[in-house]
């Protein structure tokens, strides 16, 4: 279960920052073909990951079939996926989080190029949390994402 778990991490996230350069693909989904975006909304935010070249279907076919999981498991406020991937029990946010779990959803969308997790919230707490969290993942997968917080559908 533990394997199982490491992998989805490096999966779902991206690769492991303390193994950048390398190319890997992990549970049939390469690192290094994908784009990670992690997007902070007034009502929540999103995690967006696709192929770089639409052609690749077969990375495409394996975000759609992982990031689900991943909606699922934050739904139940497990996240230790985050915390396995950053080799730490601290990624901000995420406590917060698991104890609003009731007050957070988190929604699986297909996308032209992979897959996205829509994550809303009316609970400040949660809100101020969840954006923390996305502001850490920008920073330490050097996504270049915008940190400011924008209207849905901008």
């Amino acid at each position: 279960m533990l394997h199982q778990l490491v992998l989805l991490v490096a999966f779902v996230l991206g690769q492991n920052p303390h193994q950048a350069g390398h190319q890997s693909t992990v549970m049939g989904f390469d690192q290094n073909l994908t784009a990670h975006h992690f997007l902070l909304y007034k009502d929540g935010g999103a995690i967006d990951i696709a192929v770089k070249d639409a052609a690749n279907t077969k990375d495409r076919d394996g975000i759609r079939a992982h990031l689900p999981h991943i909606a699922k498991m934050f739904s139940e406020g497990n996240f230790d996926v985050p915390m396995l991937v950053h080799e730490t029990g601290n990624v901000p946010g995420v406590k917060a989080l698991a104890a609003a779990k009731g007050k957070v959803r988190y929604t699986y969308a297909e996308t032209p190029k992979g897959g996205r997790v829509d994550i809303v919230t009316t609970d400040a707490g949660a809100l101020a949390a969840l954006h923390e969290f996305l502001r850490y993942q920008i920073r330490e997968h050097h996504t270049g994402d915008s940190t400011a917080i924008i209207k849905r559908g901008q």
